[in-house]
């Protein structure tokens, strides 16, 4: 299949995503002389031609600053900029596209209400409730937080599978509750959370509920209408799309009653050293000059990904996790980290007494990319009593090869340190 170009008008859904892997140049390389296996999708994704050129048009005709010039420049980078925020708004079905907030990625955005609804609402004796399966960027800006307000940080503990234990999250969640800020996909775990559960109980207790999207966008699709979250936050480079911008999507009730995260350009309406008034939503979020590249690259990300049938991308990713699991299984001294009943294309292992750099360091040599380390979730570390976990990881352009030579791989390390 030819990859897509920008001019293309008519985007037809494509079921068959293992023909997409044309459109992605960077699998095309050797790495020491071997094939490139690519399984660190968790981290970062890699881009379509499609997103490059859309960026790199970006840059070589319209690269000007946007919103308050009068020059063509000006006014098509504007244009593109914008055009990208709607394209956010009906990928996640927002209903508003005042709701979606650019940022520099799920990080920020989590900081963003942390700090802004956090520091505005919560006061002491209030309680935010996470779980032991969150990224540092969903436990610390909390921490952060509840040590300025006075309120309490409470824990969803998890269990041997690496699923949420329901039941405790029940008992936790009280009219106390004001915030729970979750995971929807673990990126270290591939744990698929029963977010809309969590959402409709926490709602019946008043609680406001924050979703840490990251790993759930690029896999399936994201409808915040039906889920009925309060925020949702992702990053544009775990969905192939440039680093360095990501979306905060929030009821419109809501963040028109936050105060501001930054002050700066854009985010205000008047200014005089007695007093400032701010903008409108979404730029009262919106401090100083945006990556405006990188959400136009987003956008086409999201043109891209919506021309691919989500049930072939699940099923796809599905069938490599599977067949990942039970060669992996078969390696002697493997051990699978988080063995959930609704997982993403996320395997977790460690083999043997073997550390997870060597692990990593080895596949390297062999063209395998995976990642290794704690993966930013310290505690699921210390729950499962292992230091770290190598991490492979899949997208829709992976195929079986890639589980072939990830396991062969493998067993060169096994080899080495026998």
């Amino acid at each position: 299949m030819n990859a897509i170009t920008a001019s293309q008008s008519n985007i037809k859904l494509i079921s068959d995503v293992a023909s997409l892997r044309a459109d992605i140049p960077a699998l095309h390389q050797k790495i020491w002389g071997k094939p490139l296996a690519y399984l660190d999708n968790a981290a970062s994704s890699q881009r379509p031609q499609f997103v490059i050129d859309a960026v790199s048009n970006h840059e070589k005709r319209n690269h000007a600053n946007i919103h308050r010039g009068v020059h063509k420049l000006s006014q098509r980078a504007t244009n593109a900029y914008e055009g990208a925020r709607e394209k956010v708004r009906a990928f996640i079905n927002a209903g508003n596209s005042r709701e979606i907030i650019f940022t520099r990625g799920t990080t920020e955005s989590i900081n963003l209400v942390a700090h802004s609804l956090g520091l505005s609402q919560l006061k002491s004796g209030d309680e935010v409730l996470i779980s032991w399966m969150e990224h540092h960027s969903n436990i610390v800006p909390w921490q952060l937080i509840c040590e300025r307000t006075g309120a309490n940080l409470r824990t969803i503990p998890i269990t041997d599978r690496g699923e949420l234990d329901l039941e405790a999250f029940n008992q936790l969640l009280s009219e106390r509750t004001k915030i729970v800020a979750i995971v929807h996909v673990s990126n270290a775990l591939g744990t698929i959370n029963p977010v809309k559960e969590i959402i409709d109980k926490a709602h019946s207790k008043g609680a406001m509920v924050l979703l840490d999207g990251a790993q759930a966008v690029a896999h399936m699709r994201i409808d915040v209408q039906e889920l009925d979250c309060d925020f949702y936050a992702f990053s544009g480079h775990k969905m192939f799309a440039p680093t360095g911008i990501g979306v905060l999507y929030g009821k419109k009730v809501l963040l028109e009653d936050m105060p501001p995260y930054q002050g700066g350009g854009e985010m205000i309406l008047t200014v005089t050293f007695k007093k400032t008034t701010y903008n409108t939503l979404p730029y009262k979020f919106e401090a100083g000059t945006p990556h405006i590249s990188g959400a136009i690259g987003l956008g086409a990300a999201i043109d891209y990904l919506s021309r691919i049938d989500f049930n072939a991308i699940a099923k796809h990713e599905r069938d490599l996790l599977e067949y990942a699991t039970s060669q992996l299984s078969d390696l002697p001294g493997s051990r699978i980290i988080g063995n959930a009943h609704k997982k993403t294309g996320v395997l977790s292992f460690i083999l043997g007494d073997i550390h997870a750099h060597d692990i990593g360091t080895i596949l390297d040599q062999e063209g395998v990319a995976v990642r290794t380390g704690h993966h930013c979730t310290m505690p699921i570390m210390e729950f499962f009593s292992v230091p770290a976990t190598a991490r492979a990881s899949f997208a829709f352009y992976n195929n079986r090869n890639d589980v072939d030579q990830f396991i062969g791989g493998l067993r060169t390390t096994l080899e080495i340190f026998s």
